[in-house]
């Protein structure tokens, strides 16, 4: 069993036209499926938990879709609070790209299993963070493996400190088609996996 395991929800987009929904109504649909996981990976053990919600790059998109993934992380953020997770916000706060409701999460709060909600979150603000003496998300420890939806094969900038060793799992189907038997899967692939780290 992965300690930390990180998921890349991607394709809420293209799920929303396949669909006939318009491109900001996929993001609403993320919520009930990272519920879903989220409690699947608490009932398994699961350490830690990091999960990317928006880049600083996704707000470059058109209002209406900024505005719809942003209110969809805070419902999920406030309801995996209430559920009892240790959840730490990481993204730059500074920007009025963050929502205001996340702000006091930029400390962890909670007692359960740890979960690092990325919320315009972007690779080089963190990696800035250096200047002054750490990481930026220097509370989030190594991933060993990475769960990645909507069949892209990057990171995206996910974490790249700490995904230096991370096992990567990429699922065709998009995000909002989440079923448990994915993450099934994920471990399958990920218990067969040689884990010398390089050793």
């Amino acid at each position: 069993m992965p300690r930390h395991i990180g998921f890349i929800p991607d394709g809420n987009r293209r799920w929303a036209v396949q669909q006939g929904l318009r491109k900001e109504q996929g993001y609403s649909w993320g919520i009930a499926p990272g519920l879903t996981l989220f409690e699947a990976c608490k009932t398994l053990g699961v350490e830690e938990v990091s999960v990317y919600g928006f880049t600083q790059d996704n707000t470059r998109r058109p209002t209406e879709q900024a505005n719809s993934f942003r209110a969809a992380c805070v419902d999920f953020a406030l309801e995996i609070s209430r559920r009892g997770a240790a959840l730490l916000v990481i993204g730059n706060e500074q920007s009025n790209q963050f929502p205001a409701d996340l702000a006091a999460f930029r400390v962890r709060h909670g007692t359960g299993i740890k979960v690092n909600f990325l919320v315009n979150y972007g690779w080089e603000w963190d990696l800035a963070g250096l200047k002054n003496g750490g990481l930026r998300s220097a509370d989030i420890s190594r991933l060993d493996m990475i769960v990645r939806w909507g069949g892209g094969r990057r990171l995206s900038g996910f974490l790249p400190v700490q995904s230096v060793y991370a096992d990567i799992f990429v699922l065709d189907a998009l995000w909002p088609d989440f079923q448990p038997q994915h993450l099934d899967a994920a471990l399958a692939w990920f218990g067969q996996q040689d884990r010398t780290l390089g050793g």
